[in-house]
Formats: C-alpha cells, sequence, structure tokens
C-alpha cells in the first residue's frame, strides 16, 4: 500500500472540507428560499340573512275566511267559496316553504361558523409553520459554527496528545535503555539463581531419601513394639472389650501412611463442599434421629450436614489422619473398626446408621458381619443407608471403582439389597443416584425418512439404547432400610 505525504493529506482533507462548506452553504440558501410564507387567506363570508325570517313565519296562512257581514260579507262569502281551494293550495306550499326555511337556519349559524374558525385555525397554523421554518434555519447557521468549536477543541486536545506521547516516547527511550542494563544484570543473577536451584534440588533429593529411610526405620521400631507413635488405630466403642482385629489391613491403614489417602479423596473423590451437597439429600432420612452412627465417616462431610440439622451423630473410621481432619472440627469420631465397634454398642441403641463409599472396602464376609450387627444395634424404625458405587455402570466402575486400591469387591445394587433384606431389615430398597451426564453417552443418529438406510439407524439407535442402559446409567446407588 503506498502512502501519501503528509503535505498531501493536508491539501486533500482541505479540499474536501472546502467542498463540503459549499454544499454546506448552497443547501442552506434553498432552504432559506423556500421558507414558507403566509398567504393572504379568503375572509369569512357573510352571516345569513334572516331579515325575512319573521315575517314569513307571521304571513304564510292565506286560507282565513273573510268575517264581514251584510250584502259585502255575502259577496265575499261567495267568492272565497269559489277561490277557497286556491288559498289552501297557496297556504300548503307557504307552510312547506317557511318550514324549510326555518331548519335551514341554524345550519346556515353554525356553517358560518364553522368557516370563520376554520379561516382562523389555518392562518394560526400557517404562521407557526413559518415560525419553526425560521428558527430552522437559524439553527442550521449555528452548525458550521458548533463544529468548528469542536474541531479546535479537538485540535487543542490532538496537540496535547501530541505533546504527552513525545514526552512518552522520550521516557520509554530511557527506560529502555535502563531495562536493557537490568536484564543484563538479571541475566547474571538468573544464573547465580540456576546455580544455587540445582544445589537445592541436591539437598531435597538427600532430604527426601532420609525421610524416607527414617520412614521405614519407625516403621520398624513401631513393629517391633519398641515405640507406639500414635495412639492405637483400632479403638472399639468405649464400652467393648478388649476383642481382636475384625479384618486384615489395608492399603493406607498403616498410621503413617494414613495422610496419603486423606490426599487421594481430595483429589479424585471432590472437596468437601462438593461431597456436602452430594450427601444433602440424605439429610430427610434421618430426621428426627438421635444417636446416628457414619461408619466410615472420612472427612465428617456427612456429621457437618447432621449437625447443622441439630441432629446427634458420631463418625467411625480406620484412617488415623481422617480422625484428626473431623476432631479438629470438634466432631465427635472414634478411630476403630466398625464390627469391633458395633460389638461393643448396646442392642437397639443406635438411631440410625449411614455409610457412604465405605462397603465395597470390606470382603464379602466382613460385610456380612456389619449388616448383622447394624441389624441388632439399630433401634425399631431406625434408618440404615449404604450408599457405594453401581459397579452395573460402565463408567462408575472403570472410572471410579478400579481406581481406588482400597476397594474390595463391586456390590450389585440388587446383590447389597438382598444382603440387608437377608440381614433381617424388613424393608429396603434401592435409590440411584448421580447420572451419567447426557453429553458423555453414546448419541443416536438420524436419518431421513425415506432413507434407504432407515431400518439400518434404527437398529443402530436401539443398540445405542441398550448399551446406555446397562453401560451408562446411575455412577453410584443407596440402599435405604428401616429396622
Amino acid at each position: 500500500m503506498i502512502h501519501e505525504r503528509l503535505e498531501d493529506t493536508l491539501r486533500r482533507l482541505k479540499e474536501e472540507r472546502d467542498e463540503a462548506d459549499r454544499r454546506y452553504n448552497d443547501a442552506l440558501t434553498a432552504l432559506d428560499q423556500a421558507v414558507t410564507r403566509v398567504p393572504d387567506l379568503p375572509h369569512p363570508p357573510p352571516g345569513y340573512d334572516e331579515h325575512q325570517i319573521t315575517p314569513l313565519n307571521q304571513s304564510w296562512d292565506v286560507s282565513t275566511p273573510p268575517a264581514t257581514g251584510g250584502v259585502k260579507g255575502r259577496v265575499a262569502a261567495l267568492v272565497w267559496r269559489l277561490m277557497a281551494p286556491s288559498f289552501r293550495k297557496q297556504t300548503a306550499f307557504n307552510s312547506h316553504l317557511v318550514d324549510h326555511l326555518n331548519r335551514n337556519v341554524a345550519a346556515h349559524r353554525e356553517s358560518t361558523r364553522a368557516m370563520d374558525s376554520m379561516i382562523a385555525l389555518v392562518r394560526e397554523q400557517l404562521s407557526a409553520l413559518v415560525a419553526f421554518e425560521a428558527r430552522l434555519i437559524q439553527y442550521l447557521q449555528q452548525v458550521t459554527a458548533y463544529i468548528d468549536t469542536k474541531d479546535r477543541a479537538t485540535g487543542g486536545q490532538t496537540l496535547i496528545v501530541n505533546a504527552a506521547v513525545n514526552g512518552v516516547a522520550d521516557e520509554l527511550a530511557k527506560r529502555w535503555e535502563s531495562m536493557v542494563a537490568r536484564e543484563q544484570r538479571f541475566d547474571a543473577k538468573v544464573s547465580a539463581l540456576n546455580a544455587s536451584h540445582d544445589e537445592l534440588r541436591t539437598l531435597v533429593g538427600v532430604s527426601q531419601q532420609a525421610a524416607l529411610a527414617m520412614k521405614r526405620e519407625l516403621e520398624r521400631l513401631v513393629a517391633g513394639g519398641v515405640v507406639h507413635p500414635f495412639p492405637p488405630r483400632r479403638v472399639a466403642h468405649p464400652d467393648a472389650p478388649d476383642l481382636p482385629p475384625s479384618h486384615e489391613a489395608s492399603a493406607f491403614a498403616p498410621t503413617l501412611d494414613a495422610y496419603k489417602y486423606v490426599g487421594f479423596e481430595d483429589q479424585f473423590r471432590g472437596s468437601q463442599d462438593v461431597i456436602r451437597q452430594r450427601l444433602e439429600s440424605y439429610l430427610p432420612f434421618f430426621d428426627g434421629a438421635s444417636d446416628v452412627l457414619d461408619a466410615g465417616c472420612g472427612r465428617g462431610e456427612f456429621l457437618d450436614l447432621l449437625k447443622a440439622r441439630g441432629i446427634v451423630a458420631r463418625g467411625l473410621d480406620l484412617n488415623h489422619e481422617m480422625v484428626e481432619v473431623c476432631r479438629a472440627r470438634g466432631l465427635d469420631v472414634t478411630e476403630a473398626d466398625v464390627v469391633s465397634y458395633l460389638e461393643g454398642v448396646p442392642d437397639g441403641s443406635l438411631g440410625g446408621l449411614f455409610a457412604a463409599q465405605v462397603v465395597e472396602h470390606l470382603q464379602p464376609a466382613y460385610l456380612l458381619r456389619v449388616l448383622e450387627l447394624a441389624h441388632h444395634k439399630l433401634g425399631p424404625g431406625a434408618p440404615i443407608v449404604l450408599e457405594t458405587l453401581n459397579p452395573a455402570c460402565w463408567v462408575a466402575f472403570f472410572e471410579s471403582f478400579i481406581r481406588d486400591i482400597t476397594h474390595v469387591w463391586p456390590l450389585h445394587p440388587e446383590t447389597l439389597r438382598y444382603l440387608v433384606l437377608a440381614s433381617g431389615f424388613p424393608r429396603a430398597q434401592i435409590e440411584f443416584r448421580s447420572p451419567v451426564p447426557q453429553q458423555d453417552k453414546l448419541q443416536p443418529i438420524a436419518a431421513p425418512p425415506d432413507s434407504p438406510l432407515s431400518d439400518l439407524v434404527e437398529t443402530f439407535n436401539a443398540n445405542v439404547e441398550k448399551l446406555n442402559a446397562r453401560m451408562f446409567t446411575y455412577l453410584d446407588y443407596a440402599i435405604v432400610g428401616k429396622r
């Protein structure tokens, strides 16, 4: 693109401005010459002539016979009998004519007044139009001066901006030189920092190796019974006798590894706020209950919800760090396994039992023992809610179940419901939770009705529905029962 010189640009802009001024002035002159002038309007017509109306009303009847007596009267009566028909016709004509004139007097009066008002109104409107056009001409004459003042103000602001830009450019040039010098000094410091970073990385590696060696030594001392860094992990109910462990140790069960599962849940299961929102729908099952046990309470999200709803509850978990997280928020949580704890609880004393994402961590024999004890320890009518992953859903099994190495046994919804009923609970129903989002399911395809592939598309879509019904249903389910 070829750019014109500044002088040519200014000259071109001036010529365009002069041409615009000329066209504007010509248009303004033409508009001034076209201003409306008030014409000479006719005067109102004279009023309706009503001079003979009254005499006509008084003399229209000519059919009255003469009333004189004597010979003259008889002659007049004779003549009247001869002329009476003509007089009656004349009287009838006079009556119609006078009536017509009387009826039109008011109309002629109103017509005269209306015409007078119309002429006055037209004269007033024409005067107003002439005044408006005169003011319009005056307004248009001020536009050029107004725009000129705007141009001058803009020009002044442009000069100020140009001066400021020039000042900024000078300042930027100075700062650029300063930044170049600083960058050189920064590069030197970065080189030194990189050397320090390499040294720090070496020290961190040595520290990690030392920490791992210390952990292994501490585990060896704990296994040998030399030291006990934390309180015993298996704590039963306060009234329970000293019983042996009820199931084998699992991943993250050692106290020194407990913190790892806390981090695992934070990363893969969701934040505490997200879990509280998911568990909130279970609260109505425990309304009116007291002394609810949250078995495998984890970080204590459901205990927080029960506490906020005014329901007395306590928690239970094997993970030492989980217990400490709950106790830090003032929750009543015991570090123990479920069977050992329930064996020390009096029969019929619990007002409810809740376990979210717990039963899939248990061996089948241990789970059956938990359900049997729950049936004995819950009071009449007390609810039991067991939430777990839905292994019948492809997404839940492959995206969630096998990700957690502490999961032991997948439980089909019908299987867990049967185990609850077989343990003595009279009622138990399945409630599916967390449906797979629609966009994550298999999508059907569409084909025109007259397409030769319609049958194939219909078969394909039917198979898509079957696969969605088996593989992409609900991520979780809960068994909800009552004692």
